[in-house]
């Protein structure tokens, strides 16, 4: 990996790929996740790689509505371990919540790579590679989810695109939190609570949220969610991409 310096104007945009390229050299990513990595950073680049007030927000209402979940589950895919395998163990044990790992090119190798990675990283409990379960309505390799992990879950972190399960999950009935650079993309839209932001500032935001909430009630918990409006956060989100107001 080329030393990149800290004045380079791009600095964690470019360490960002190489964490990505990593992932790819070492089996946890598919080739793929570098067009998924380019097309989120196009949209980061239009939000000024910053966490917007909205996102901020989002983030919050996530912790407090994984903080209020009976069985939450963060899912990860080949993108997600490459970028913040750390950062999800934190979020995990500051919430209580489990961590499934959920692949659309999947084969065993890639699985256990992932998982091995995660425990790497501090998890000591990685679902799926059970698979026992499935998520009804899709026809691929990521319906298969373990019974005790997502298909029981209440409330789901979806990381990154992934519309075609955020809405299978939502017809389940779950609460799904979604992080999504693209706040018009299906994922985003069929969110209980979009997070439209880098999952590099996202996930320790909502992490930090999270601690800073662990003595809240119940009810205190609850007035945060119920505040939150994801149409609104949505629409804000938008309207900063398009006016793309960089320094």
């Amino acid at each position: 990996m080329t030393e990149i310096p800290d004045d380079h104007p791009r600095a964690q945009s470019l360490r960002t790929r190489h964490r990505i390229e990593e992932g790819v050299e070492k089996g946890i990513t598919s080739q793929q996740g570098l067009i998924a990595q380019g097309r989120g950073e196009a949209y980061d680049y239009l939000l000024g790689e910053q966490t917007i007030p909205s996102a901020d927000e989002a983030e919050r209402t996530a912790a407090a509505q994984l903080l209020l979940a009976d069985h939450a589950v963060l899912s990860v895919n080949g993108n997600v371990a490459a970028l913040v395998p750390g950062e999800m163990v934190e979020l995990a044990e500051a919430t209580g919540a489990d961590i499934e790992v959920n692949l659309f090119n999947r084969t065993d190798e890639r699985m256990q790579a992932i998982a091995d990675h995660l425990r790497e990283h501090g998890a000591e409990d990685v679902k799926g590679l059970t698979a026992d379960a499935r998520i009804p309505g899709l026809e691929h390799e990521r319906a298969k989810v373990d019974a005790e992990g997502i298909h029981d879950a209440d409330v789901v972190v979806v990381p990154l695109e992934d519309g075609d399960r955020a809405e299978a999950l939502a017809e389940m009935g779950k609460t799904e939190i979604v992080v999504d650079l693209n706040p018009m993309s299906r994922s985003a839209q069929t969110a209980t609570i979009p997070i439209v932001d880098n999952i590099m500032r996202a996930i320790p935001n909502v992490t930090e949220h999270a601690r800073e909430l662990q003595g809240a009630s119940d009810d205190e918990l609850t007035e945060i969610v119920d505040g939150f409006d994801r149409e609104t956060a949505l629409e804000e989100a938008e309207r900063a991409i398009r006016q793309g107001e960089l320094d």
